[in-house]
């Protein structure tokens, strides 16, 4: 049985632009608005969860605010390039791409290149100007995964051909960045790997055996290490460990359950004066609460959710199969990244070190989620093009077919 489902045929404008919604403004005008928001807001947050360790450790409370916005103003160079730089050029990139990638993973392990920090090795680099090659490796993923999936199936080959290569190439992305070590970027790669497997429209039997396969081994992996298994026990019972390896998400609900309806207020929040470590990075989200209050907190998470949505229906509308696949790709990035820090706020996920997305101080991370975000902007506004008369769009059909679920875009009619 085939269930197709036709979306609605957007409304175009005197310019040919594709708008949303009748009268409205188009996707990728509400995309620009979101990351700006978030921008905004991360900016601010940031400036106000740092000031008291920016102090102590820089003598000045601006110090890693004025980093932030540095590091703000080159993710907003690499948006416009992003922005303008057409996705269906990133396929010839795939290759050296994802090389690069994979060599500088390497390099980072190695003594004395590598830049150590809380007992991690995952940069490259001096002072305030390190990159994170597993950021990077996202990014090169996503490309190298959509575009083997749109040659593989345009030759007409199993789904084998498809699944091999793609676990390959993710399995030693994972394990380098292991080593590095950083599991939680080890589980957004492996989120966006199912992602891109699960959109191919291969048989949903082999996705549940890798996603069962994957889950066994980040247990495996977690028990294995000390430092991991004592954050999985305080997971598990934060109040139990809230002296120790639990300290740091009973702080965070302390921070977010004091902030009431409303909150303390912006700046005058208490945890961020030695109580919760990682205030500006890893529990921003927590400050967030904490100051801005619960109506703050679900306004930011809004933001995200709204950002993914409308990324979800730059996929609906993608001018082809490698447009569609790489927003899925990214959108699952964001949703992952947002998801897992949010969770670990909460004391719902491990802590694992994920940053919120573009609210968290960062420098390579922030830069290239904001790269990520202007490729999906791009997607749209090409998605906008290939809608205009006499162009070809896209829709999205959802097969069924032996109890799988297929997912795949074609063309519309001209």
């Amino acid at each position: 049985m085939s269930v197709a489902v036709h979306r609605l045929e957007p409304r175009i404008d005197k310019a040919g632009t594709m708008r949303a919604d009748r009268g409205g403004p188009s996707t990728s005008s509400i995309l620009i608005a979101l990351i700006a928001l978030l921008c905004v807001a991360g900016v601010v947050m940031v400036g106000s969860a740092s000031e008291v360790i920016s102090i102590q450790d820089y003598g000045s409370p601006w110090a890693i605010l004025l980093r932030e916005i540095m590091w703000m103003a080159v993710g907003i160079i690499a948006l416009v390039l992003a922005i303008r730089f057409d996705y269906r050029r990133l396929r010839a990139l795939r290759m050296p791409l994802l090389v690069v990638t994979m060599a500088l993973l390497l390099i980072v392990l190695v003594p004395g290149i590598g830049v150590a920090s809380n007992g991690s090795t995952r940069w490259i680099g001096f002072s305030q100007f390190r990159i994170q090659p597993s950021e990077l490796m996202k990014l090169a993923l996503v490309v190298f995964g959509a575009d083997l999936i749109v040659r593989r199936q345009e030759r007409g080959a199993s789904y084998r051909t498809i699944i091999g290569p793609l676990l390959l190439v993710a399995a030693a992305a994972c394990g380098l960045i292991m080593l590095q070590p950083d599991m939680g970027t080890a589980m957004v790669v492996a989120v966006i790997s199912v992602a891109l497997l699960f959109a191919s429209g291969v048989s949903m039997r082999p996705i549940a055996k890798i996603v069962l396969a994957l889950g066994g081994l980040a247990v495996i992996v977690g028990v294995a290490d000390p430092y991991r298994r004592a954050r999985l026990l305080s997971f598990l019972n934060p109040t139990a460990h809230s002296t120790g390896s639990g300290y740091q998400v009973s702080q965070s609900l302390i921070g977010l359950g004091s902030g009431g309806l409303f909150g303390r207020g912006l700046g005058n929040g208490h945890s961020k004066w030695g109580s919760l470590p990682n205030a500006h990075t890893d529990f921003i989200f927590s400050v967030i609460g904490e100051e801005l209050g619960l109506l703050g907190a679900v306004a930011v998470l809004g933001l995200l959710v709204a950002l993914c949505w409308f990324g979800l229906r730059v996929v609906e509308r993608a001018p082809d199969r490698f447009g569609a696949l790489v927003g899925i790709g990214l959108v699952a990035w964001i949703a992952a990244e947002t998801f897992i820090n949010i969770g670990a706020v909460l004391g719902l996920l491990p802590v694992t070190g994920i940053p919120l997305p573009f609210i968290s101080f960062g420098g390579s991370s922030l830069v290239i989620t904001m790269v990520a975000a202007g490729v999906l902007v791009n997607i749209a506004r090409q998605g906008a093009g290939a809608a205009a008369p006499g162009r070809v769009g896209a829709r999205v059909v959802a097969h069924h077919r032996n109890g799988a679920s297929r997912v795949t875009v074609g063309a519309s009619g001209r």
